[in-house]
């Protein structure tokens, strides 16, 4: 199978599809007989598609960890039988024929995120049932005379049960390098307010951004502040209350290292915004570089 679809910010997905199914005919049967075990039925269709992520951010797993979906669909599937032959009564017969059908399908699976591997990049877990209307399909003599019993036509099973692994890969911008404060000027303490950006969905300190603390926490001595606010942000690409503990974390985080750099704790005070106040305004599950950030404002 392969799709190509969007996801809309609020949990859903719409997807179109492509699937081919084969398999080998096991047995032929006639009143309770065998008279064959040759041939393919092969089933290749196009499918609309509209799933549902579940958000398990509230249970403390982030959805670029793991997140379960299901989904539904309809779309049109051409089946077919060929080379499929059976032998009665001094007589020979074949099966093949082709007999499209419109079709439908439940989905239920799981994602698990690769994102130290590759951001974006999960690996699917599914089960799918596909079902179509009846098809159809001439049965020919090719040899012999005509045999009773034997029916002009055959009618197999309409539905299929399918367990699946496969890839998914989720287009997003890449994470943005971290966007530096400004360089240090000849009056250093006119720069009140310095901002430390964060990867998506992260919470750690990259080399940068310690640098930026340091440049904070020196110019918290220089001028003699009173208070230091650090205040957390994210942006809209998860829940709200998911984002709130993730804007905490990060306004932890830079209290902590302005604390190692010489910042005495009682100076701090640390507020977390969630995805209340961008600095960027988005429509909502939109990863914004920008918004995912933590500001340290000298009072």
């Amino acid at each position: 199978m392969l799709s190509l679809g969007w996801g809309f910010g609020n949990g859903w997905r719409a997807e179109i599809e492509g699937n081919y199914r084969t398999d080998e005919v096991d047995r032929l049967s006639l009143n309770g007989a065998r008279v064959g075990s040759s041939g393919y039925y092969d089933k290749y269709g196009a499918m609309a598609n509209l799933l549902f992520d579940f958000d398990l951010s509230n249970f403390g797993i982030a959805p670029s960890t793991y997140q379960p979906y299901v989904g539904f669909g309809g779309g049109y599937v051409w089946n077919e039988i060929r080379k499929a032959r059976f032998a009665t009564g001094g007589s020979s017969y074949r099966i093949e024929d082709t007999d499209p059908q419109f079709a439908y399908q439940a989905i239920l699976g799981s994602a698990f995120g690769l994102g130290n591997l590759a951001p974006g990049l999960s690996v699917t877990a599914e089960y799918r049932f596909l079902g179509t209307l009846d098809p159809k399909f001439t049965i020919n003599r090719t040899s012999g005379p005509a045999v009773p019993g034997v029916p002009g036509s055959f009618e197999p099973t309409n539905y299929n049960h399918s367990v699946l692994l496969g890839l998914r890969y989720a287009f997003n911008p890449p994470p943005v390098a971290t966007v530096p404060a400004p360089a240090p000027v000849a009056t250093p303490e006119l720069a009140r307010t310095y901002l430390v950006f964060f990867d998506w969905d992260r919470a750690d300190l990259t080399d940068r951004a310690r640098q930026i603390i340091a440049d904070a926490a020196g110019a918290a001595r220089r001028v003699q502040t009173t208070r230091i606010e650090v205040a957390g942000h994210a942006d809209r690409s998860g829940t709200p209350q998911y984002n709130q503990r993730l804007s905490q974390r990060r306004a932890d985080v830079v209290a902590n290292e302005l604390v190692k750099q010489g910042v005495a704790k009682d100076e701090i005070t640390v507020t977390a915004f969630g995805e209340t106040k961008p600095l960027v305004p988005t429509a909502d599950g939109v990863r914004e570089p920008q918004n995912r950030r933590v500001e340290i404002v000298l009072r």
